[in-house]
């Protein structure tokens, strides 16, 4: 049994590491078997919150308002981080937008890790679900979720229910966490130009829309050229063209 490592989650404005941000870190450090160490901080996301996330969350624009920048803190996070296994739910989802996040910061993030999901879906497959918040609820873990840092430890004590019950060496064994990525390109000149010019041809359909609401909240010249063809093809989406 690995007794020894970080357990991280997240919380993001989306799914999509490509186009999405990180908005909250927790991770705990756990040695023999018990936690150390924690790691927990906002991250500016540049961007105004969808209505979803806070619901989801709890978290609100008002609360990132002075978050730290990823610049500052993804390096924060890498020397916690050491050269520990990762543990989480899921635990791919979070280390593709720590990679992503630490490769556009010009940092390498390479990890093996454990993961509590897949190991749930193998053992019980019987649950009517394998999420955190039920497995939490199965196990009478306390939790509290969709916040980084309950779900670091909520995570932790399920990962001993875990071992407890079905330990292995061979499904419990830390694996690469495989996840390819290139450093982003700022926005160009012209695509820049072209979604001033969307913005102001749409813009009353965009405040009606609350789903884009987080463009016009959005310093343009900080948006990849990624992030800057996804909220242009929304916007003509969204406009019907």
């Amino acid at each position: 049994m690995i007794e020894d490592y970080i357990c991280l989650d997240l919380e993001t404005t989306g799914l999509n590491p490509k186009t999405d941000k990180i908005i909250e870190i927790g991770a705990v450090k756990v040695r023999n078997g018990n936690i150390v160490e924690s790691f927990q901080s906002f991250v500016a996301p540049e961007r105004k919150l969808e209505k979803r996330i806070v619901e989801l969350t709890g978290i609100t624009d008002e609360m990132l308002k002075n978050a730290p920048p990823k610049e500052e803190i993804i390096p924060c996070f890498l020397e916690f981080a050491g050269d520990d296994i990762l543990l989480g739910h899921s635990v791919l989802f979070d280390f593709s937008f720590i990679k992503r996040t630490a490769v556009n910061c010009k940092l390498t993030f390479e990890r093996q890790g454990i993961d509590t999901l897949k190991i749930a879906r193998k053992f019980l497959p019987e649950l009517e679900s394998r999420s955190l918040g039920f497995l939490c609820s199965h196990y009478q873990i306390e939790h509290k979720a969709h916040r980084a840092m309950a779900d670091a430890k909520a995570t932790v004590n399920l990962y001993k229910k875990l071992c407890e019950e079905f330990y292995n060496e061979e499904d419990f064994k830390p694996t690469p966490l495989l996840y390819k990525v290139k450093r982003e390109t700022p926005i160009t000149k012209p695509q820049k130009e072209r979604l001033y010019r969307l913005l102001e041809l749409h813009k009353l359909s965009i405040e009606q829309d609350g789903d884009l609401s987080p463009i016009l909240s959005m310093e343009v010249d900080k948006l990849t050229r990624s992030e800057a063809s996804r909220y242009m093809d929304r916007i003509l989406a969204k406009c019907g063209r």
